[in-house]
């Protein structure tokens, strides 16, 4: 061999071992490296009580996921209010277990929820490449496989958590209001927004707070996949705070750019964290989380680590000074 053909031949082999070893970190290092993001908002009345939400996406929950089920138990800890959860919480036929396993722990707060397509349909096998153009996964499902009514049984009647999937609530936590909008999975086409101003209405009419003497009523949307028209329909219905999962963050990225597929329509810089979504002259917070979990048949992460999100209200301050975020 030539020395050239030497030189070409160590640096294909250079590459090729610097592939795998970044395939081995994503499959066996990241894609277990759970992590906590913690933000705080400055949104509540001066004199309110915080509220502390625990924002969970994503799980893709098969049975034998134990050290993703310990890392959920374990965020017991910061004993949030509110846990809100956007949805795909199963990966597997049998994937109820383990997310029964994973939330037990928080019976004692309160809790709403909404689906993703994989909380009715279990996991294929994909083209990753397909993720790059439109319509390029292949044939949906078409019947569900897996046991959403069980599902739904343990969040609502197990954990007393309130069902959003294309339903609005209203309730009051730590002496404030808040209000509720939430869809069916945008992916699928399942979210009813000509419907959502009606049932806001409604609920606005209907609604029995505490005491009749005004207050702030904080108005959080909640969908699984944050594509535009759900965005700008929540924040026309006055939506202060938006929750949203599906993207995974990219979950395979470039260090330090933004996400290079969404999944959806959202810009690409807007896949993960906190941000803000403004459509016509009115805006509105916007949290979407990267998610805990992957596809059982894409088991990989890269420079996007699993997460759940901590997200903390706290009182706005009368002279709005420090660094929490107020107001868009």
């Amino acid at each position: 061999m030539t020395p050239t053909g030497r030189a070409a031949a160590g640096a294909l082999g250079a590459t090729a071992a610097a592939g795998l070893a970044t395939l081995a970190w994503g499959v066996f290092v990241e894609r277990n490296r759970f992590t906590v993001r913690h933000e705080t908002l400055a949104v509540l009345e001066p004199d309110a009580r915080p509220i502390t939400i625990l924002h969970l996406s994503d799980l893709h929950m098969a049975p034998w996921q134990r050290a993703k089920q310990d890392f959920v138990r374990s965020l017991a800890v910061y004993e949030p209010d509110l846990v809100i959860d956007t949805g795909d919480n199963l990966g597997h036929r049998d994937g109820i277990d383990g997310v029964r396993r994973a939330l037990e722990p928080f019976g004692d707060a309160a809790g709403v929820f909404a689906h993703g397509s994989n909380d009715y349909f279990g996991p294929v096998l994909k083209n990753p490449f397909g993720y790059f153009f439109e319509n390029g996964h292949g044939r949906p499902k078409t019947e569900p496989d897996l046991d959403t009514a069980e599902l739904d049984r343990f969040l609502g009647e197990g954990l007393g958590w309130l069902d959003l999937n294309n339903r609005v609530h209203a309730i009051e936590l730590n002496g404030t209001r808040l209000e509720f909008m939430g869809t069916g999975d945008a992916h699928r086409g399942w979210d009813r927004l000509g419907a959502l101003p009606g049932a806001v209405e409604e609920m606005r009419e209907n609604v029995e707070w505490s005491t009749g003497e005004p207050r702030q009523v904080l108005t959080l949307g909640v969908t699984h996949a944050p594509y535009r028209r759900v965005l700008d329909a929540f924040v026309s219905q006055g939506a202060d705070l938006i929750f949203a999962g599906h993207t995974h963050g990219g979950q395979v990225r470039i260090p330090g750019r933004p996400a290079l597929v969404t999944n959806c329509d959202i810009p690409r810089e807007q896949a993960q964290g906190l941000s803000v979504w403004r459509a016509g002259a009115r805006s509105a917070f916007l949290e979407v989380s990267a998610g805990l979990g992957t596809s059982i048949y894409a088991p990989v992460r890269f420079a996007c680590p699993p997460e759940a999100v901590v997200l903390t209200l706290t009182p706005v301050s009368l002279d709005r000074t420090g660094s929490d975020i107020g107001y868009p």
